[in-house]
Parts: C-alpha cells; sequence; structure tokens
C-alpha cells in the first residue's frame, strides 16, 4: 500500500456495490467514474468486470494517487485518468454508463446539478445508456438514520454548501436530462444504489439491476 492513498470505506462497500453494477453494467462496454478519489473502486470493479472498459476521472490533485492504484494493478481495462471537474467543461469521452460514489453530498448543489447534465448529455448516444450514484440520500426531506444526521452535521460544519441530498430532488434531475429510475438498491450503512436508465423501464427491468 505504500505510495498509495487508501479510503476504508471503499473496502468495506466495494462487494456490495459490485453486486449491483455486475447486473446493471452486464450488458455496458465503457464505464466513465466520476470523482474516482484514490482509485480503489477503479481498479476493484475494473479487475472484476474485465468486459468493461473503466474509464477513471477526477479534479486533478487526485490523479497522482489514482494512477498509482492504476499502475500498481496494471489492468488492461484500466486508461489514465482524466481530469474532470464536474463545474469545468468536460473532457471529451464515449462512454455508455456512467458511476459516481459518494461524491453528490460532497460537492454543492451546483455541482449536483452540472453533474447531472454532464451525465445527460453524455449518455445521450447511448440508447441503453445507465446512471448509478451510491451514497447515502434522504427521503422526502427526511433523514433515514440517526447516523446520516450526523454525517450531514459533520459535512455541513466542513463545507455549508454539502449536504446529504434528497432522493426525489435528484430523481428529479435525472428527469430532465432524460434518465428514468429503474432501481433503488439499499446498501449497508443506510447507503443506497440509485440506478437510472435511458429507456423506460418496466417491473422486469427492475429486478434486473436489484430489488
Amino acid at each position: 500500500m505504500s505510495g498509495k492513498p487508501h479510503a476504508p470505506a471503499c473496502d468495506r462497500n466495494r462487494d456490495p456495490i459490485l453486486a449491483v453494477l455486475r447486473e446493471c453494467f452486464a450488458d455496458h462496454r465503457r464505464v466513465l467514474e466520476i470523482g474516482s478519489g484514490t482509485g480503489q473502486h477503479a481498479v476493484y470493479f475494473a479487475a472484476a468486470m474485465p468486459w468493461l472498459t473503466w474509464q477513471a476521472s477526477d479534479v486533478e490533485a487526485n490523479l497522482p494517487g489514482i494512477r498509482a492504484w492504476l499502475d500498481d494493478a496494471g489492468l488492461a481495462n484500466t486508461p489514465p485518468p482524466l481530469v474532470l471537474d464536474v463545474l469545468a467543461p468536460w473532457p471529451q469521452v464515449e462512454a455508455d454508463a456512467v458511476f459516481t460514489a459518494n461524491t453528490l453530498h460532497i460537492m454543492g448543489w451546483d455541482g449536483v446539478q452540472a453533474f447531472f447534465q454532464g451525465a445527460g448529455r453524455l449518455l445521450a448516444a447511448a440508447p441503453e445508456g445507465t446512471l448509478v450514484a451510491y451514497g447515502p440520500f434522504n427521503d422526502g426531506g427526511r433523514f433515514t438514520s440517526a447516523s446520516n444526521r450526523e454525517f450531514d452535521r459533520w459535512l455541513k460544519a466542513r463545507d455549508p454548501q454539502s449536504g446529504i441530498r434528497d432522493f426525489q430532488a435528484v430523481d428529479r434531475l435525472a428527469a430532465g436530462v432524460g434518465l428514468q429510475l429503474a432501481a433503488d438498491v439499499a446498501m449497508p450503512a443506510n447507503n443506497r444504489c440509485l440506478v437510472w436508465k435511458r429507456t423506460g423501464a418496466g417491473p422486469g427491468d427492475r429486478l434486473a439491476c436489484g430489488k
């Protein structure tokens, strides 16, 4: 692990997330990960899903750590990470899926809006495009657990613009860029995996990405 950043939370949540992604990305070919952080998820998911090209991205300051993880793993399906700030022009990249973990509560609401606008533009060229967002979410304006309430207080103490987002609010943003909710999967530690697709999802499609 020397020389590489490490987030213990990535070790804890990677397998539950992978169980969702294996189903939702089974027919996809190239995933753009927004906010790859340490790079741990990129390496783990790319190794477990070799049919995917896993394109990591983040703000420039985080790229050295991501590169360290990718270089150490030496996987054929992880190209060099891209600089991507959701509030700046996005790099030109082709992808039929977008994934992000634990980012929407870190960025300000303007960043959340920019995230959905950018993902919508990217997936507009992919008829079966899929967007997956993992993290804590409120429901109907209410916290779903005491721990999430405390986490939100901690976030706002660090940055008043951050905070746990309301599920209904982010779902409206997704709908505004042509994405329809296909699955809402409960995850450990009061987190959720929200899955949106470009095409209409009937009951059978929802089961394909978890219950």
